[in-house]
């Protein structure tokens, strides 16, 4: 079963905070990741709902109802996917979006399917036009049209496909298109993890990568992985290395304090650029509203960067705001930074 998953979207600069797929990683989630349903942490209720689905579809000797994952980057649908393929016993075979340029390329990985196999999308949102109307019929009829020769003495061919499961996940549901959206028999959102999950992700991490540590240690890494088990799993094996040069290899709570902040993440998981653009808006704006081009201008970013990559954990965080009239830091980033709060009421009117 091909379970590496490529790296095709990797972001211009690698934090050790990102929930993307970064350089050292593949090797890790592949050594970590779960292989059973009762073996994956968290998503209560993805794995119910997914579970009766499975045993139904197996009852009846048929292939698996097409299925979307979507959520932020590092929270398990290509694991999903992988454990899908095994507990229905059939292959699984994986790519992405911006990987099939063209319909021939689909066509080609299409016709190379079995039986009842899972074929697995990352970033299904990045599928081009014509690749998607290659799609359509192989989902709802289990078939491709091919197009042979040119002009008038072109002909078409329907090719008939084995019944076959795909399996889409995105970070962007709303760039989804509504034709390839509505094909899906199940979609699932994924959310962040609360503390008391990571913690139990990161003690069977512990486990399999056989490192001693401390309830406490494994609780202050969890405190800061921001919701995320990639990012989680990335603390552990960088804290582990510390806890071998710098301690007796066991992690405490001290020596995951001492390797984490040496990372540059703070008690909230943020980083320094996180600071530097939560400090822009309180420094250079005086908290704001600043509009998102001036503001990515003012710290060197891109801004659909900012607004992709950094702005989704601030607003969970409940540091920033989006108003009419741009972004605003809030009492809460003001205390975050040390700074004082001296903005009486925000500007009305939330921006979704």
């Amino acid at each position: 079963m091909d379970t590496k998953k490529p790296n095709l979207n990797k972001p211009a600069k690698e934090r050790v905070i990102a929930g993307e797929v970064t350089s050292g990683d593949v090797q890790l989630d592949t050594s970590l990741r779960p292989k059973k349903v009762a073996d994956f942490i968290g998503q209560t209720v993805v794995k119910e709902n997914l579970n009766i689905a499975m045993s139904a579809a197996k009852a009846r000797g048929e292939a698996l109802d097409h299925v979307l994952l979507y959520g932020p980057p590092g929270l398990g649908k290509t694991t999903l996917a992988g454990i899908i393929a095994t507990e229905m016993g059939v292959n699984l075979r994986i790519t992405s979006g911006p990987a099939i340029e063209r319909g021939g390329d689909l066509a080609a990985i299409l016709t190379n399917l079995r039986q009842e196999d899972i074929l697995f999308i990352d970033e299904v949102h990045r599928l081009s036009r014509p690749v998607e109307e290659v799609l359509y019929p192989a989902m709802e009829d289990f078939a491709i049209d091919i197009v042979l020769g040119k002009g008038p003495a072109a002909k078409s061919l329907r090719l008939k496909l084995p019944k076959f499961t795909l399996i889409g996940a995105t970070t962007r549901f709303a760039l989804l298109s509504a034709p390839l959206r509505d094909r899906f028999g199940s979609v699932y959102r994924l959310d962040f993890y609360d503390e008391v999950a990571l913690g139990q992700i990161l003690n069977r991490s512990a486990r399999i990568l056989k490192v001693d540590a401390e309830e406490a240690g494994l609780a202050e890494i969890a405190r800061r992985s921001r919701g995320t088990p990639r990012v989680a799993n990335r603390f552990l094996k960088r804290v582990r290395d510390y806890a071998q040069v710098k301690g007796n290899g066991v992690i405490t709570r001290d020596i995951a304090l001492e390797a984490l902040s040496r990372l540059g993440v703070d008690a909230m998981g943020l980083d320094d650029i996180d600071h530097r653009l939560l400090s822009a808006i309180v420094e250079k704006f005086d908290g704001g509203p600043v509009g998102l081009e001036t503001l990515a201008a003012s710290i060197s970013e891109e801004a659909d960067t900012i607004m992709d990559v950094y702005e989704p954990y601030l607003l969970q965080l409940g540091f920033l705001e989006r108003t009419p009239r741009g972004r605003m830091a809030t009492r809460l980033a003001y205390e975050h930074l040390g700074v004082r709060y001296t903005r009486e009421k925000s500007p009305q009117g939330m921006l979704l």
